[in-house]
């Protein structure tokens, strides 16, 4: 009696030699740089919000300065006398400043027909007619211009 024993076949040699492994390094690198490139657009963007955060809070203390203009209520028609000046004033935790310059600009006569406070017709009642320059200052360097006139009606001269 013979006995054959059969062999399996023999599987062809692989002849990938590590290509599975280059385009695995391969794709890694391009997660990689794709991740990279995120996080910096993330940060760029970050950096934007905050400049663009300091500027509306550098703008909301120039408001604040001329809020204290008006609320001191010292306008003067002489030129850079005390009372129009608000010299560099630190706000809430000292990382902002406001400053405010006001300046007298003209006078205009209101006619007595517009009041009924006992004025006559003399012409004795003036429109004093101010600007307020503020400044708001806050962290890197952000800063803001804001622009106001006002007038105020009151005695005028003879």
């Amino acid at each position: 009696m013979r006995i054959v024993v059969r062999r399996a076949p023999r599987a062809m040699p692989n002849r990938q030699g590590g290509a599975a492994l280059i385009v695995g390094l391969v794709l890694l690198m391009v997660l990689t740089v794709l991740g990279i490139s995120g996080m910096n657009t993330a940060t760029l963007e970050l950096t934007m919000a905050g400049n663009a955060q300091f500027g509306q809070d550098a703008f909301q203390a120039a408001e604040t300065g001329i809020d204290l203009v008006l609320a001191r209520r010292t306008f003067s028609t002489v030129p850079n006398s005390p009372g129009n000046i608000v010299p560099p004033t630190p706000l809430g935790d000292g990382s902002y400043t406001t400053q405010a310059l006001t300046n007298f600009w003209d006078t205009t006569d209101v006619p007595d027909i517009g009041f009924s406070g006992g004025v006559g017709t003399s012409g004795t009642v003036q429109a004093f007619h101010f600007d307020i320059a503020s400044i708001g200052i806050g962290p890197r360097n952000a800063r803001a211009t804001h622009n106001q006139s006002f007038y105020v009606v009151g005695p005028g001269g003879s």
